[in-house]
């Protein structure tokens, strides 16, 4: 029988844990109780129908009690307040448990098997002087089962009790009725005006649709209608299921409020493409880039370069290693990059910002700041984890294999020459002694060999040199774009979980919760 209120429960249940921490405190506290409320009065059963009298000072609702209970179980008196505490006329089988629950210790048993399963409850005044009385009388309105308003000719329009009570409970209607008490005071023709003057409060109070009855409690007129009322009620056992579902219905509105209008635009291609050029510059990928280049060429020439100036490029620093990056990643070592500017900064923070708005669309308070509030959220640690993605970035800094034969091959031209170098100061040398006609001296072409090994030794390690260093060059682009790539990545992933999956998280946050709502909402 509670089938479809199980299920909106469970959605409400869904809805109250997303808006924790998100909506209305004081609102999710209420769903909440709501949740908690309905599982221990379906626990309790549904063959029970706690029935209770509410209204205030003067309307007769003690006498009214007696009436329907056939005997005077209510005090009765001229002397305001008159009941102080819930008095509970029970038919059948006392449901003691579910009493205990409402709090209700004043019971009296009704011998009459036609409404078996009923449990009238006669409240203290809801405008009582005494302020026991009144918190008495809203606890207990809060959890019965269907509510029979009593009003008198003198009352029934009091805003207390229609700004109070009945327009905040219009989503109750299938839950409540109205009883205009004592009409035997009134002549027919002012009657008939009291009876149109409350239907158009009712009206207005959005309730047209809760029943009216007229009666005299003193008299007995107009009982039979309340009394049938009652039986159908008792009869289909789903009273309490009503009010559950009118309560679930009513903070499931509340909540609501910020689904009412607008849609999350979402994280857009444009915003997420500034927002990681952004943190690019804060995190010193630019420099990290141009470092790649600049050490694959100090590299290249060290390998390959002429020989004899290596050693001038040799005592320049890497300047990977300047920067403390490792040619192996590792993310728990701090890199030496320069710290972000506060230009830098500045344009980052405007970047989750702007990116935030963008990504709230049109949607309605309180998710545009949400949405910002979970786009900032970890702001602080933002420095931090894109060291780390930069110091744990896979560069590219792998030796190519021709840088070895390139080596072989200088060093094959510095050997060359060396040796002619070395054959012209001997030849020198022995002239010194005048035996220089005691060695022979080759040639080659009409030229002297000693002299073609230094020259050409020399010019065929300028030529490799130069041809290296244009094939470095090359390489130095396409590791620095390679790097370029592999650190958009790396600060892509940083950005995805700092901002742009916290962004989408709160979004898909309020569809779920959204979602929810309207399926607690929904009434079978």
């Amino acid at each position: 029988m509670s089938e479809g209120l199980d299920r909106r429960l469970a959605a409400l249940a869904t809805a109250v844990e997303l808006a924790d921490g998100r909506l209305d405190g004081a609102r999710v506290e209420r769903a909440g109780e709501v949740v908690r409320r309905a599982g221990e009065r379906l626990g309790f059963g549904t063959e029970a129908t706690v029935v209770a009298l509410a209204g205030p000072t003067g309307a007769g609702k003690s006498t009214l009690f007696n009436a329907l209970a056939g005997g005077e179980l209510a005090k009765t008196s001229r002397r305001r307040p008159t009941t102080a505490a819930a008095t509970a006329a029970i038919w059948g089988e006392p449901p003691h448990a579910l009493l205990d629950w409402l709090g209700v210790h004043t019971r009296h048993a009704v011998e009459d098997s036609r409404r078996e399963g009923l449990v009238l409850i006669d409240l203290p005044d809801f405008d009582s002087v005494e302020a026991g009385h009144r918190l008495e009388a809203d606890r207990l309105i809060s959890l019965v089962d269907l509510l029979i308003w009593v009003v008198d000719p003198q009352k029934y329009a009091d805003a207390s009790l229609h700004d109070g009570y009945l327009r905040r409970l219009r989503a109750h209607a299938d839950a409540m009725a109205v009883v205009i008490n004592q009409v035997d005071l009134l002549p027919a023709r002012s009657l008939a005006q009291c009876r149109g003057d409350l239907e158009r409060l009712l009206d207005r109070d959005g309730l047209s649709a809760v029943p009216l009855h007229a009666v005299s409690a003193a008299t007995g007129d107009g009982l039979a209608g309340l009394e049938a009322l009652l039986d159908e009620r008792v009869a289909r056992r789903r009273a309490a299921i009503t009010r559950l579902s009118g309560d679930v219905a009513a903070v499931a509105e509340e909540l609501s409020a910020g689904c009412a209008a607008g849609a999350g635009a979402g994280v857009d291609r444009e915003g997420r493409r500034r927002l990681v050029a952004a943190l690019g510059e804060v995190s010193g990928a630019p420099v990290v880039v141009r470092a790649v280049a600049s050490a694959h060429a100090r590299r290249g020439a060290l390998a390959a370069g002429w020989p004899l100036v290596r050693w001038v490029r040799s005592l320049r620093p890497d300047p990977l290693r300047r920067l403390r990056l490792e040619d192996q990643p590792r993310e728990d070592v701090r890199t030496s990059l320069p710290a972000a500017t506060a230009v830098q900064r500045s344009q980052a923070d405007s970047a989750v910002r702007t990116l935030a708005a963008r990504s709230a669309g049109d949607l309605s308070d309180p998710w545009p700041s949400l949405v910002r509030a979970a786009a900032t959220a970890r702001e602080g640690e933002l420095g931090e984890r894109l060291d780390r993605a930069i110091a744990g970035a896979e560069l590219p800094m792998r030796r190519p294999i021709w840088w070895t034969l390139a080596g072989a091959v200088q060093k094959l031209t510095a050997l060359v020459a060396a040796a002619g170098a070395l054959w012209l100061l001997a030849i020198v040398a022995l002239g010194f002694v005048r035996l220089d006609d005691a060695i022979p001296l080759p040639e080659l072409e009409g030229l002297p060999l000693p002299t073609l090994l230094l020259v050409g030794g020399l010019l065929l390690g300028v030529l490799f040199a130069w041809l290296a260093r244009v094939a470095n060059a090359a390489g130095a682009r396409r590791r620095s774009a390679k790097a370029a790539r592999t650190l958009h990545g790396r600060v892509e992933e940083v950005a995805d979980e700092l901002v742009l999956g916290p962004i989408e998280a709160e979004l898909a946050a309020r569809d779920r919760l959204c979602a929810a709502l309207a399926a607690a909402a929904k009434r079978s």
